[in-house]
C-alpha cells in the first residue's frame, strides 16, 4: 500500500499531530455525501470521491508525535495513503509554539486547493466553534492544500491575499525573483470567436485574484489623427461586440493600483491587427497620449530599461516593449532607450532570450493536435525549472549606518513562461481546450516536483525555486483560481530568505 508523501511549502515547520481515516459511508438515496459542518460544503461532488458524513466516527484515529516537516522540505511517512473512493485521511497539523491547528480531509471533494480549517482547542479536528474543538476565530496565517492523488503527496501552501500578495514582500527583491501569474492575451475575455477568446473573467477580476503580468496587442494607425489604440487578438478585434480600446483598459489599471499601492503591474505591448500604423507610431501613441503626457501619468509608469526593485515599481506599471521605438524615443533615460526591450522576442521557442537580454521566454505555441499537448507541459515544466534554479539577492536599503556592502549584481532576466497555446484550424487545440489540459497539468508539478532537487525535466540544480511569470488561458473559469494560487504561494521562499 502506498505512503503518504507531505511537502511543506511554507516558512513555518508543520508537525503532524492527529490523523482520522473514514471510510466510505452508504449513500443515501443513491447520492453521495457531502463535506458539511467545519468543512466547505460542495453541491458537485465528484462520485469518484466522497466526504464525511458529519458526525462519522473514524475507522482509525492515530496520535501522531516525532513527525515534523519542516519549511520547503518534504516528508515520506509510514502513513497508509487514503484510497479515492473508499476512504478519506483527516491531517490535523500544528506550527511550531502554535496553540491552534489546521485540517484538511484528503482527497477532499470539489476545488483542487483546498483552504485548511484553523482550529483551537483540545478537539481532535471536528470542532462545532463551541468550547474545545472550535472553529479559531483569531488571525493566523491561512494555509492551503492540494492533494495530488495520483503521487500520493500533499502540499501545503501558504495563503497570500491575492489582490495584495506583494505587500509580503520587501522592496528589495527585483521583479525577476518574484512568482507572477500572468495572462495571455489578457483583455480577450469578450463574446469572440473561440480561437480568439482567451480569458474567462475580465482585468479586473484577473489582478484582484493574483495576475500582476498583462499580455495586450493593440493595433496602430499611422500620424497624429488617430492614437486610440484598439484592442486586438492578431487581426481579429477581441470583441464582437465592438472596439475595446488601451484607454480603457489603462483606466482598469490604474483604478487598482489606486486601491492596492503595495502592488506593481507589468504590461507586455506588441502591435498586431488591421491598422497601417508601423511600430515607431504605436511607440509615439503611447508616448504622447498614454504614458508621458503629463505628470501624474508619467509617475504612473516605470519606463526605464531595465528591470527594477519591487519598491521602484510599487504602484507602476512596468512597460515591456514588443515593438521597436521610434528614434527620438532611444534618447530616452539618458540616451539608454524607452521601455524592457522584447522587440526581437524568438518566434515559436522553447527556451529563448530576447534580444536585450532582459527576458528570457518559453512561448511555443505549435501545437497542431491534443497529443501536442504533453510536449508543451514539458516546455513549460522545464522553464518552471531553470527559472527555480536562479538565487537572488535583494537591494540593501539606503540607511545612515557603516558602508552598505558592494550592491548586489544586476538581476537575472525576467523569465516568461506561456502556457499557452493555439490551433484556428483544429476546435479540440483552441485556447480554451488547451488550458483544461495544461492548468491541471502545471499545478501538480508546482506541488508535486517544482524545486524538489532532482524531480525536475532536467535535474538542474534547486535554487530560489521561483518560477517566473507563468503566462496563463481561462483562469477563474468557474472562479477556478487553484493555479494562481500555486504560483504566488512560491514567494513564500523569498520571505523566508528575508527573515
Amino acid at each position: 500500500m502506498a505512503s503518504l508523501t507531505i511537502r511543506n511549502v511554507t516558512v513555518n515547520p508543520l508537525e503532524l499531530v492527529l490523523t482520522e481515516r473514514f471510510e466510505r459511508a452508504p449513500a443515501h438515496g443513491g447520492g453521495f455525501s457531502r463535506i458539511t459542518g467545519l468543512f466547505t460544503t460542495s453541491s458537485a461532488t465528484s462520485p469518484a470521491l466522497f466526504a464525511p458524513e458529519e458526525g462519522q466516527e473514524p475507522s482509525e484515529r492515530v496520535q501522531v508525535t516525532g513527525v515534523v516537516v519542516g519549511a520547503f522540505e518534504t516528508l515520506v511517512t509510514d502513513i497508509r495513503a487514503p484510497e479515492p473512493g473508499r476512504s478519506v485521511l483527516r491531517l490535523s497539523f500544528r506550527p511550531a509554539g502554535a496553540a491552534h491547528k489546521y485540517v484538511v480531509n484528503c482527497p477532499s471533494p470539489g476545488s483542487r486547493t483546498v483552504v485548511m480549517n484553523r482550529v483551537v482547542g483540545d478537539g481532535e479536528g471536528e470542532g462545532d466553534g463551541d468550547g474545545n474543538g472550535g472553529i479559531d476565530t483569531t488571525q493566523p496565517p491561512e494555509l492551503t492544500a492540494v492533494y495530488t492523488a495520483s503521487a500520493h503527496h500533499l502540499s501545503v501552501l501558504s495563503s497570500a491575499n491575492l489582490s495584495r500578495w506583494m505587500g509580503e514582500l520587501g522592496d528589495g527583491w527585483p521583479l525577476s525573483a518574484l512568482s507572477i501569474p500572468g495572462t495571455h492575451n489578457s483583455p480577450t475575455c469578450h463574446v469572440a470567436l473561440p480561437s480568439v477568446r482567451c480569458q474567462a473573467v475580465g482585468v479586473r477580476e484577473q489582478l484582484d485574484n493574483g495576475v500582476r503580468f498583462l499580455d495586450v496587442r493593440v493595433s496602430a494607425s499611422r500620424g497624429d489623427g488617430n492614437d486610440a489604440l484598439a484592442l486586438v487578438h492578431s487581426v481579429f478585434p477581441v470583441s464582437l461586440g465592438g472596439n475595446r480600446y488601451l484607454a480603457g483598459l489603462l483606466d482598469e489599471l490604474y483604478a487598482f493600483l489606486d486601491d492596492n499601492p503595495s502592488e506593481a503591474l507589468i504590461i507586455s505591448l506588441k502591435r498586431e491587427g488591421t491598422g497601417r500604423g508601423t511600430d515607431q507610431h504605436l511607440s509615439q501613441h503611447l508616448f504622447r497620449r498614454y504614458c508621458c503626457d503629463d505628470v501624474a501619468r508619467r509617475r504612473r509608469w516605470f519606463t526605464e530599461p531595465r528591470i527594477p526593485s519591487l519598491g521602484e515599481a510599487r504602484g507602476k506599471i512596468v512597460l515591456v516593449r514588443r515593438f521597436n521605438n521610434d528614434g527620438a524615443l532611444q534618447a530616452q533615460h539618458d540616451g539608454r532607450g524607452w521601455g524592457i526591450d522584447a522587440s526581437a522576442w524568438p518566434d515559436n521557442c522553447a527556451d529563448g532570450t530576447v534580444g536585450s537580454g532582459l527576458v528570457r521566454v518559453q512561448d511555443f505555441y505549435g501545437v497542431g493536435k491534443t497529443a501536442a499537448i504533453e510536449n508543451k507541459a514539458e516546455l513549460a515544466r522545464s522553464h518552471l525549472e531553470r527559472a527555480g534554479q536562479r538565487v537572488f539577492a535583494a537591494v540593501p536599503a539606503p540607511g545612515n549606518g557603516p558602508p552598505p556592502p558592494p550592491p548586489p549584481p544586476p538581476p537575472p532576466p525576467l523569465f516568461v513562461n506561456f502556457l499557452t497555446a493555439s490551433n484556428f484550424f483544429n476546435a479540440s487545440c483552441w485556447p480554451e481546450k488547451i488550458a483544461a489540459k495544461m492548468n491541471p497539468s502545471i499545478i501538480e508539478y508546482l506541488c508535486v516536483r517544482h524545486a524538489e532537487k532532482g524531480k525536475g525535466p532536467a535535474q538542474l540544480d534547486v535554487g530560489d525555486g521561483a518560477t517566473g511569470i507563468v503566462v496563463t488561458d481561462w483562469v477563474g473559469h468557474g472562479g477556478d483560481w487553484d493555479l494562481l494560487r500555486c504560483i504566488v504561494a512560491w514567494n513564500a521562499k523569498l520571505q523566508l530568505k528575508q527573515g
